[in-house]
Parts: structure tokens; C-alpha cells; sequence
């Protein structure tokens, strides 16, 4: 999948490489500090789950597929802050990286996306920091979703911590679009690659459409009795 969504579980005491010397001094901060952002995915995973329990009752349909989880890797984070002139430290990465944990929700229609949004940011104990709706502003790539900046409480022994998720609403459809245009980064040939970009354009305007268009018909099918 795009941006390699995983099982938000990683081994971060066993880093090969200079990136586990960039944050050999504070180690166990470092540790610590990705432990926290295990928990805020976890958070955030389970408010979506109960929510889907509640739409699949409420709709007669869950509208959220499938969710993905990714904690990003100490030599990603290293990259980014190097990228941004910014320090390699524990502090650093939390002041200045929103994306460190990532939660993917993939939807079946468009207005799922903005109603899973809507009852997320209902919900008392989550603030969204930042919104950006690549769906009615794409890229211009053609690239579609909903990116929210969420802010969640973790519980632990000696008290709370506000720790900042992000999340990415989008379709099925959208989601496997994502897929395609991430995998041709990473090809040699970049004249091809050129002439791939240019029809993935186009298909992220059939997919909209489509999009669009399959919402129309199950609102169809509703009214049918």
C-alpha cells in the first residue's frame, strides 16, 4: 500500500545504522516517544471501529472497509527533519512532525469519508488541528483524500498525553489509484514514468467520476422498496 501502512508495531531498540546513532543520546526518550504514538494509533483505531459498529447500525451498512495503521521508521523521521534543516531529536520530531503515526481509513462512498470525519470531530477528547481536503482540491497529480491532523489523549499509570495522529479518509477506488501513483517514484526510467503520470491524471478524473456516480446508484437503491 502506499506510504507502506503497516502494523503499527516495530523493534526500534534494534536499529541498524547511523539513524540509531542519530538518537543514541536519548534512546530511551526516543523509545518511549514511539511507544506513545503506538498508543494514540491505537486510540484512534478503536474510536473508528466503535463508530463503524454504531454507522452498520444506524445505516444497516458499515461504511468504513478497512483501516490501516503505519508508525513511521526512525530513518523516515531522520529524513524528514534533515529535509526540513530541522535538529534529530526526541523533541524535535514531536513539535515538528504531525505524521509520525498514520491511520488509513478506507471508505466505500464519498459521503462516508466526510461522515466518518464529521463524528470524529464530535467527539470530546479529539481536536483536529489541521484539515486538508485533497478530494474537493485535488493535487495535481489527481491525488484524492481527506488528510486530518488529530490530536488524541494516551493514557498511562502517572497520567495523559495529547499526541497528534494522522489520519487519511478515502475510497476504495482512491486508495488503489494512491497505490499506483506511489509505486511509480520509485522507477529509473523516468520518461516512462513521465508518460504513466500523465495517464494516472486522467484515470484519478475516471475514478471520481465513478465515484460519484456509484453513490447516485445506491441512493437509487434506497428509495427501492
Amino acid at each position: 500500500m502506499s506510504d507502506q501502512y503497516l502494523m503499527a508495531h516495530q523493534d526500534y531498540a534494534n536499529v541498524p545504522g547511523d539513524v540509531n546513532n542519530l538518537f543514541e543520546k536519548e534512546r530511551e526518550e526516543f523509545e518511549r516517544m514511539m511507544m506513545i504514538y503506538n498508543g494514540a494509533i491505537r486510540e484512534v483505531k478503536t474510536k473508528l471501529q466503535v463508530l463503524n459498529d454504531e454507522l452498520s447500525i444506524t445505516r444497516n451498512r458499515n461504511p468504513i472497509e478497512f483501516i490501516e495503521t503505519r508508525i513511521k521508521t526512525p530513518d523516515s523521521i531522520a529524513n524528514k527533519l534533515q529535509k526540513k534543516e530541522l535538529p534529530l531529536t526526541v523533541e524535535s520530531v514531536r513539535e515538528n512532525l504531525n505524521d509520525v503515526a498514520g491511520v488509513r481509513v478506507i471508505c466505500a462512498f464519498l459521503d462516508d469519508i466526510y461522515k466518518v470525519a464529521d463524528m470524529l470531530e464530535v467527539q470530546d477528547d479529539v481536536d483536529i488541528i489541521k484539515t486538508k481536503d485533497y478530494i474537493k482540491k485535488p493535487k495535481k497529480n489527481g491525488y484524492r483524500s481527506l488528510h486530518l491532523i488529530l490530536e488524541v489523549p494516551v493514557f498511562f499509570s502517572k497520567g495523559k498525553e495529547k499526541v497528534r495522529v494522522e489520519v487519511q479518509i478515502r475510497t476504495i477506488a482512491m486508495d488503489f489509484w494512491a497505490s499506483l501513483e506511489h509505486s511509480v517514484k520509485y522507477k529509473k526510467n523516468v520518461r516512462d514514468a513521465e508518460d504513466i503520470v500523465y495517464e494516472l491524471r486522467a484515470c484519478a478524473d475516471v475514478i471520481n467520476r465513478t465515484d460519484i456516480h456509484m453513490q447516485s446508484i445506491r441512493d437509487k437503491i434506497a428509495y427501492i422498496e
